[in-house]
């Protein structure tokens, strides 16, 4: 089918490029044009500006945001509402507050417009791996845009199946899921990325005990000269703790077991402070996940190995880059 994507940075690109590998026709539209003639050349249909990009959609018009959450998420969305019209779907992939969804989408119901939020996880390894994504909306809407999340999502791949999963219905095996009306995919999504604050910590704070078990602060007989890296690679080998981000963990201690590129300054995007707030307005106690939200304020402040491997692991995962200058 066809669609329009707004934004083509790591994800956006990238995102682009699968849907076009599977043969979807994707309109694009980005403020550099350097990135438009880039994915130009791999078969996207350009445009000059968002009235050219809506004029290049045919009705009912399909677009999917990925820019940054906040103010320009914003002005995109108002933007393109006033060049869209009743039946067509505006669709925001970023990781925007979900009571912004809510009102935007009431916004929109207004002119006939549906707005779809997509909490997208997958980060620069999506194009290959595909994208894990959480939906919400109208669901007629997100009935109809089912061939580019099908497109989009991992499939099921050589994942082991959950017993007593296949008397279940439903697309979660594939990667994807409906969670609810307006805000539930980018509420559900807000939640992950809390839960992934409190992991990353875990794997951060185990891996500075070791590297700080040969301390002379210790007895010297309890002293130990650690491989790190080996530590890494072997519990991603029939360990419990194993994942997709000590896969990443291991890969960085690889590359450089003393992680002397990364300074440990560790930035957060919003939706663990939203997680944060969510708990409190429904009284649920997430010690573990705030513990993780303070330790990277405190982060930009002084930095341990702990942060360093934090760094590290969203560098892996998302192609996160460190601030070039750091304020205290």
């Amino acid at each position: 089918m066809q669609l329009g994507m707004v934004g083509l940075g790591r994800m956006g690109a990238n995102m682009t490029r699968r849907l076009m590998r599977a043969g979807h026709q994707v309109v694009v539209s980005d403020l550099s044009a350097s990135n438009v003639q880039a994915i130009a050349r791999e078969g996207a249909v350009t445009s000059s500006s968002l009235d050219d990009f809506a004029s290049k959609l045919r009705p009912p018009r399909t677009a999917w945001l990925m820019v940054p959450a906040g103010n320009a998420t914003e002005q995109t969305v108002q933007a393109l509402s006033q060049y869209f019209q009743k039946g067509d779907i505006i669709i925001d992939g970023g990781n925007s507050y979900f009571k912004d969804d809510i009102r935007r989408s009431k916004q929109l119901r207004g002119k006939g417009i549906h707005y779809v939020d997509v909490g997208t996880s997958g980060g620069v390894w999506g194009l290959e791996r595909g994208y894990c994504m959480m939906i919400g909306g109208p669901k007629e809407a997100v009935d109809s845009l089912d061939p580019v999340f099908k497109t989009l999502a991992p499939g099921r791949g050589d994942i082991v199946r959950t017993p007593g999963r296949e008397k279940l219905p439903g697309t979660a095996e594939e990667g994807y899921i409906y969670c609810g009306p307006s805000g539930a995919g980018h509420f559900v999504k807000m939640v992950h990325n809390g839960i992934e604050y409190g992991i990353m910590q875990a794997y951060a704070e185990g891996f500075d005990i070791f590297v700080n078990a040969q301390s002379e602060q210790l007895p010297e007989d309890q002293r130990y000269k650690l491989n790190v890296a080996d530590i890494a690679e072997v519990w991603r080998r029939g360990s419990v703790v194993s994942s997709w981000l000590l896969d990443l963990t291991a890969m960085a201690l690889a590359e450089n077991p003393s992680l002397s590129d990364y300074t440990g300054f560790v930035e957060d995007s919003g939706e663990g402070r939203w997680t944060i707030q969510a708990a409190v307005e429904e009284a649920v106690p997430v010690e573990v996940l705030s513990a993780a939200l303070y330790t990277r304020f405190r982060s930009r402040q002084q930095h341990t190995f702990a942060e360093k491997m934090l760094s590290a692991m969203r560098q892996k995962f998302g192609g996160h880059l460190e601030p070039k200058k750091i304020v205290a």
